[in-house]
């Protein structure tokens, strides 16, 4: 089965910005552990009419242990178009070449929140000042999305 062309990120990050970054796991298709793949939760949609934010609440509990209802989850009301790496290209439907994520948040209290890795995704975390996480990621869009995080936290708390 072909994954869906839609996924969705979502920032962990405490009021004084700092924010979840975990360490992937998974294989490239060559069969090569990434050495510092360093991102925030992402997931592709489960089913064509699965709903972002759905996709969103989903991803949260199962990279992080971290319920929904029991934190606000802000839609950003924001999507990325952007191009399929070529090593991951295999995973879609053949002529799939670009992705459209949808950007979420969740803030969390403080940075002693328990977080419950999904060990067949993910060998460490980390919590780390914004500009300090959007350097560590391995994608430009998931930088992108950590670099908006003070104006989009600014705008949500006038």
């Amino acid at each position: 089965m072909h994954k869906i062309p839609v996924s969705v990120l979502v920032i962990v990050h405490t009021p004084d910005l700092q924010v979840l970054m975990m360490k992937r796991t998974q294989k490239h298709h060559t069969g090569e552990f990434e050495k510092n793949f360093w991102q925030c939760i992402t997931g592709s949609l489960d089913f064509v009419d699965e709903a972002p934010r759905d996709a969103a609440v989903r991803e949260l509990f199962e990279e992080t242990g971290l319920r929904a209802d029991e934190h606000e989850l802000r839609d950003w009301q924001h999507q990325s178009v952007y191009e399929i790496f070529p090593q991951w290209r295999h995973r879609y439907a053949e002529g799939v070449v670009q992705n459209t994520e949808h950007w979420f948040a969740v803030c969390v209290a403080d940075t002693t929140v328990p977080i419950t890795l999904a060990p067949l995704e993910h060998t460490a975390y980390q919590w780390l000042p914004f500009e300090q996480a959007a350097d560590l990621c391995f994608s430009w869009n998931n930088a992108d999305a950590i670099r908006s995080l003070p104006a989009r936290c600014h705008d949500t708390m006038k």
